[in-house]
């Protein structure tokens, strides 16, 4: 059974983070699941719990404090307008996590041809964020009941830079917090950007249920297979 590593705060690292127990003992492949707003990086464990046994499955813990064992990657207020974001807290969080990301990956020997990141809600946010600014520090992301930002739009990457990236959208049809306009919003906008991605919906809400995981777990082995029959290493 695998459990949660105590809390690292090595300052070699941009961020707080956990690791699944035991790791593997050679990983050859990285998977970075972000949490929601007002949860910590407890949240995923059992969604990394399922992975493979090669992969090192990291939990990094948001760095905007909002309550005991409450933290988030930026605040918003969610008004008849829409999610309103404190924008430079987010930007703030995206190019930590790709610093963060290149240092795990430097840490352990882990290319960024193998190398996703996924998350929850604020956290699926924030993994579309990373990869689609900075496509050279990860092959795939998934947005698990989240979002893109439309502020992102001056930041994104170009064409030919996007090109190898893959994305997976999960988003449930019943979602009283990020209604499911979002993901189709998120489908149309990474068809035009060019990005090769899977869109899946699910009848829940504001959740990642059993089938959620289900469907990303399958997503996820399908891309580790696409990623080493492109890997120009074999």
């Amino acid at each position: 059974m695998k459990t949660l590593s105590p809390l690292s705060n090595d300052p070699a690292f941009a961020l707080a983070f956990r690791t699944l127990q035991p790791p593997p003992a050679q990983p050859t492949s990285l998977l970075v699941l972000l949490h929601g707003v007002g949860g910590n990086e407890s949240n995923l464990a059992a969604l990394g719990a399922e992975v493979d046994s090669h992969t090192l499955v990291v939990l990094p813990r948001g760095p905007i404090t909002l309550g005991p064992m409450a933290f988030g990657w930026f605040r918003v207020a969610f008004s008849s307008n829409g999610p309103q974001i404190v924008a430079s807290e987010a930007d703030a969080s995206r190019r930590i996590l790709i610093d963060f990301i290149g240092q795990l990956q430097q840490a352990h020997g882990i290319d960024a041809a193998h190398t996703v990141v996924a998350g929850f809600s604020q956290g699926g946010i924030l993994s579309a964020s990373v990869a689609l600014t900075a496509p050279e520090r990860v092959a795939a992301f998934a947005v698990l009941a989240g979002r893109i930002l439309p502020e992102l739009e001056p930041l994104l990457a170009s064409a030919d830079r996007l090109f190898a990236l893959r994305g997976y959208i999960a988003h449930g049809t019943h979602d009283d917090k990020l209604p499911v306009s979002w993901a189709q919003r998120s489908d149309d906008w990474l068809t035009r950007l060019g990005v090769a991605h899977e869109t899946k919906l699910h009848p829940t809400g504001h959740e990642l249920d059993a089938s959620m995981r289900a469907d990303f777990l399958a997503w996820l082995a399908r891309d580790e297979q696409r990623g080493s029959r492109f890997d120009p290493a074999n």
